[in-house]
């Protein structure tokens, strides 16, 4: 099964997914397969996929987005790369997901909770909160997409393949300035040392082979430490790795004892519903947050709705 593994991977690699979705889809494949005994998926089809998906579902009791995860890798596996063009392929759809409304803080909430949060954590935490971004998207921002001229920040390959451009907070434009120059200084230690080659976009290190060693390229939240590249097994400085906020957020949230479901993403939805709460309108807030659909801002809508019911209790009377 590896030649077979290796074909995804190629495929995958040719289409420029990112390297987490490659071993997402990597891993559900294997399940896939040894769900099926070691059955090589040509010889499988719509039959085996229902059987693993149920399983997924019923015995596992996983998420509809888990589930929806595995049936996307499974539909490009037997579309893109063992070209199987069959009408079962077009019966599979995405399990639907629960209708929930999002966990949203207050403003004095979001303060309280990111004022327990200390150094490079506490900087990515606000341009979650105020700019709207994912925790992917903060971290992989480099250099040359922070614009300090126009207080705007350029999200590159968002979720769905798509840049938009996002605010630059004013408050976070001195720490963010500071925090570059130590990123610089990381960078220039690099270099001294034979190193200070970041992880280029797509095919632009066979087009511009210098560009991954100069500044504007660099991460501006580097890893402290280095590491090997899994793809081209080079050595180098990634970004921070999302566990360090994700502890630190799940930390600073008992401390402040604010008792909500929240997480880093909460700041996100938090940033969302506090724009549509100060007058902003559903067009420009789903721009910044980089929705494909109207629909899926409109959620926020719902959450302000829910805290002006406009509804006096009898016990109040």
């Amino acid at each position: 099964m590896s030649k077979l593994l290796d074909q995804v991977r190629d495929v995958l690699r040719t289409r420029h997914y990112s390297y987490r979705t490659e071993k997402t889809y990597i891993e559900w494949i294997l399940q896939y397969i040894r769900f099926h005994d070691i059955k090589h998926p040509a010889n499988m089809g719509a039959a085996e996929i229902e059987a693993f998906l149920t399983y997924l579902a019923v015995e596992r009791s996983v998420a509809a987005s888990t589930q929806n995860q595995a049936l996307a890798a499974l539909l490009f596996l037997y579309r893109e790369v063992l070209s199987v063009n069959l009408s079962w392929l077009e019966n599979f759809r995405p399990a639907k997901k629960s209708s929930r409304v999002p966990v949203v803080l207050t403003k004095d909430e979001v303060k309280t909770i990111i004022g327990q949060i200390e150094g490079t954590n506490w900087l990515i935490a606000n341009l979650l909160y105020g700019a709207g971004l994912r925790l992917n998207e903060a971290l992989r921002l480099r250099v040359k997409d922070i614009d300090f001229g126009f207080q705007q920040i350029v999200v590159r390959d968002g979720k769905g393949g798509k840049d938009r451009f996002t605010v630059l907070p004013t408050k976070l434009i001195e720490p963010l300035q500071n925090q570059l120059e130590a990123a610089r200084t990381l960078h220039e230690q690099d270099l001294h040392r034979g190193l200070g080659r970041v992880l280029m976009p797509f095919a632009l290190e066979r087009k511009y082979p210098n560009a991954a060693a100069e500044w504007c390229w660099q991460y501006a939240f580097p890893s402290k430490s280095l590491s090997v590249d899994p793809r081209s097994g080079r050595r180098g400085r990634h970004h921070v790795s999302p566990s360090s906020l994700q502890k630190a957020f799940k930390d600073a949230l008992r401390k402040s004892r604010v008792v909500k479901n929240a997480s880093p993403h909460t700041l996100r939805h938090s940033f969302a519903t506090h724009l549509l709460h100060d007058g902003y309108d559903i067009r420009t807030i789903q721009d910044l947050l980089g929705h494909k659909e109207i629909s899926t801002t409109m959620i926020y809508t719902h959450v302000l709705q829910n805290n002006r019911l406009g509804v006096r209790s009898p016990i109040d009377d």
